[in-house]
């Protein structure tokens, strides 16, 4: 009994580190959010953060899959009763268009997706994976899109995944480097257009 209470100790302290590990990143960016920040914003040691994570990769690791977790959440439900596709859309572009507004972790997902390219990263997996997953949600979606005349079907929805997760992901970059300039939110809106006028004459 005493282990299994250890246990859900260590998991609360856990999760307590990476709701306030999510705050300081948000806020300070991944290089300004030092181990020591998020260490004192929950009242331990940095050795004693470090004890709930094998290093600050991992750390930064689980801190995106939290956030990822929130943003779902958040940014995921419908709004009752439209089509399938608007729903894909309008959640798709409320989350980057809330991604303006969290620039730390929009840096900090950015340079660990550039470091995760290493097989032997600690977040390779949880990137290869997450690509994955994002692009299984919308192709249903898409080629349902596609038989009802929604959106062009010159292009397979496989490859249309693809093509989004490309414009988001360099719009992001984008966007850190001209931030005046780069509207993120718009350019996603407007590849949805593409998709829309796209489409074969029925």
């Amino acid at each position: 009994m005493a282990q299994r209470g250890s246990y859900a100790k260590g998991v609360a302290k856990r999760e307590e580190i990476l709701r306030a590990a999510l705050e300081v990143v948000a806020r300070e960016g991944y290089r300004g959010a030092s181990v020591k920040q998020i260490a004192d914003a929950v009242g331990l040691s940095q050795a004693g953060l470090l004890h709930y994570f094998d290093s600050k990769e991992e750390l930064f690791t689980e801190i995106l899959r939290l956030r990822d977790e929130v943003d779902v959440d958040t940014f995921g439900e419908g709004t009752g009763g439209a089509h399938p596709y608007d729903e894909a859309v309008a959640s798709y572009v409320r989350l980057i268009r809330h991604n303006t507004e969290v620039p730390g972790l929009v840096h900090l997902f950015s340079q660990l997706a550039v470091d995760a390219t290493d097989p032997q990263h600690a977040a390779h997996d949880f990137f290869v994976d997450r690509g994955r997953r994002a692009r299984e949600r919308l192709d249903d979606v898409l080629e349902a899109a596609q038989r009802e005349g929604r959106i062009t079907d010159a292009i397979p929805p496989q490859t249309i995944t693809r093509l989004l997760q490309a414009v988001a992901d360099g719009m992001q970059l984008q966007w850190m480097l001209e931030p005046e300039e780069a509207d993120m939110t718009e350019v996603v809106e407007a590849f949805f257009t593409l998709l829309e006028t796209q489409r074969s004459p029925r």
